[in-house]
């Protein structure tokens, strides 16, 4: 599954919404990154969003803040940028330092720029399968199975994590679209077992080529969305498209669709913000 490519269609549309929009408003759509801290691979993906954003025509605006940061601080700026009308979408790289309440950052920013569908509005969106911002991994996942016409209806689709932003989401929109789930995580038992049971593999739970070919159904659909050192995902690539029917690599699989859906939803969000229907633009 090449997630290069759909990820290059997606940014071309959105990059074209970004110029209709700007033309009308006489204001470009605008993403704010938000950086606690210096971590080194934080610091790389906070870039990469802001020269794709550049590339679709998004500005965007980087706040960086110290390490010592407080939970007060930080959701004072993100409260800032919020209520900031030039702002069309805020992006808080996570993780943030250990001392910090993220879930407390997150709910600071409003649901109408909440582009990384990180909130706890996004969050019920996506469970009830209402309108709004989807968590922007699971989102580029199912835009991955939709581009590659696999019919969730029925299939058994078995989610390998359940953070708030990648795996509890990723279950919700298989739901929403008729896939039976059934989460793991640290605490399954006997996780090989349910693995081979699944018509869908959704890997999210950070550990290097955790999941092995042997335990892929044949035929089955494989999403990685893990990114560990050496440049390798959460299922061993190899020995799991031996068996897979269709498979994510890594890199060039999920993680362009992530940021592909981050700029999309910025302009959507900006679309919204100026009283402009997409349709109409």
């Amino acid at each position: 599954m090449d997630g290069t490519a759909l990820a290059r269609r997606v940014s071309e549309r959105t990059a074209a919404l970004a110029a209709k929009i700007t033309e009308r408003t006489g204001t470009a759509p605008c993403l704010a990154t938000v950086l606690v801290g210096e971590d080194p691979a934080s610091v790389t993906y906070v870039k990469m969003k802001q020269n794709r954003c550049a590339k679709a025509g998004i500005t965007s605006r980087h706040v960086e803040l110290p390490a010592s940061t407080t939970t007060e601080e930080l959701v004072a700026a993100l409260t800032a940028l919020s209520e900031d009308p030039e702002i069309s979408g805020i992006l808080l790289q996570h993780p943030v330092p250990h001392h910090i309440d993220e879930r407390a950052a997150f709910e600071a920013i409003a649901p109408g720029k909440d582009v990384d569908g990180v909130t706890m509005h996004s969050f019920a969106a996506m469970g009830f399968g209402l309108p709004g911002f989807v968590s922007c991994t699971p989102g580029g996942i199912m835009r991955l199975l939709a581009e590659y016409d696999v019919d969730l209806t029925g299939k058994h689709a078995v989610v390998v994590g359940r953070s708030a932003i990648l795996g509890k989401p990723a279950g919700m929109l298989l739901l929403e679209q008729n896939a039976t789930v059934t989460y793991c995580h640290s605490r399954t038992v006997d996780l090989p077992s349910i693995v081979r049971q699944a018509d869908v593999l959704v890997a999210a739970v950070g550990k290097a080529e955790f999941i092995r070919g042997e335990d892929i159904k044949p035929g089955a659909v494989v999403l990685d969305a893990g990114y560990n050192e050496g440049n390798v995902g959460d299922v061993h690539f190899e020995s799991a498209a031996a068996r897979a029917s269709l498979i994510t690599p890594v890199p060039g699989g999920v993680g362009p669709m992530t940021i592909a859906v981050l700029l999309e939803q910025t302009v959507q969000a900006a679309a919204a913000q100026a009283g402009l229907e997409l349709a109409d633009l």
